[in-house]
């Protein structure tokens, strides 16, 4: 996102980005106390949008944030009828807050959430041509990465780390093995069996790796979810990030372990972008 949305629904209002504010005792502002999640509009349709819909409510449940969800669906049509952007390729975002309540740390009692909602004009390409170069660095990370939460300050530092430094990514190591990226998940294979870190409080299960490993089974493709040693990088064949709006890129290089020189990906993530590419024109 490169410049502010058009309009912001916030608590029932849709207003201009400049006139939407919160109280300086919201939780979300204070603590980052509150669940995310970004949903890609497809040639009309929210792509795997129930998936979307449902993390958000188990990341809700697991922080005991209490919020209808039945006002979703006639409060994003407007957000996106107000944006002009209905039935485009665009990025919604929803974020929901435990409210606003005099600054403690345990949770209020019978405080209302705050909901806050952005569309912003944006077509995915139909397969992501990105060749990655992406380093290695230790997971700082707490110990609930499952949850969906906006508290993303070690993710913020990791990639503006990377960043800096040119690269795309940061793959973090926890105890060891990589367990996920910055804003990404990530994938090995080697002797075309694909490997990933198990959906535990280590990573979150990611829509697109879900999607991913669902191909693998339609492809006939193994998979093993289990975790990659950092030493091990050198002796997979290929690697590649998932997310929603990288889709699928194709990893050419690991800290000094190069996959491939040039422009041509390995014969498995090219396969795997073809079959996503079939389900996004379906749908």
């Amino acid at each position: 996102m490169t410049e502010y949305p058009k309009k912001v629904y916030l608590n029932g209002k849709i207003l201009n980005h400049s006139e939407a504010k919160i109280s300086v005792f919201d939780r979300g502002f204070l603590f980052g106390d509150s669940i995310y999640e970004v949903v890609a509009q497809i040639n009309g349709k929210f792509f795997y949008g129930q998936k979307h819909f449902q993390r958000l409510d188990k990341s809700l449940k697991k922080v005991d944030i209490t919020f209808d969800k039945s006002i979703l669906e006639s409060s994003i049509h407007k957000l996106l009828e107000a944006s002009d952007l209905t039935g485009q390729d665009c990025i919604l975002y929803i974020q929901v807050t435990r409210g606003i309540a005099p600054r403690a740390h345990s949770y209020p009692q019978n405080v209302a959430p705050t909901l806050m909602m952005y569309a912003s004009r944006k077509t995915l390409p139909d397969i992501n041509q990105t060749h990655a170069s992406v380093i290695t660095i230790p997971d700082q990370r707490w110990l609930r990465c499952d949850i969906k939460t906006t508290s993303l300050i070690g993710n913020v530092m990791a990639n503006d780390h990377v960043t800096k430094q040119g690269y795309y990514e940061a793959l973090f190591v926890r105890n060891g093995v990589i367990t996920e990226a910055s804003h990404c998940n990530v994938f090995f294979v080697k002797n075309n069996v694909i490997y990933t870190h198990p959906a535990n409080e280590f990573i979150l299960n990611g829509i697109t790796r879900q999607i991913v490993l669902e191909i693998c089974s339609d492809l006939h493709l193994e998979v093993r979810e289990e975790a990659i040693q950092q030493n091990s990088i050198n002796q997979m064949h290929e690697a590649f990030l998932t997310g929603t709006t990288v889709q699928i890129a194709s990893v050419r290089q690991i800290d000094d372990h190069i996959f491939y020189d040039g422009e041509e990906s390995g014969e498995v993530v090219k396969k795997l972008q073809q079959a996503f590419l079939k389900i996004k024109d379906k749908q």
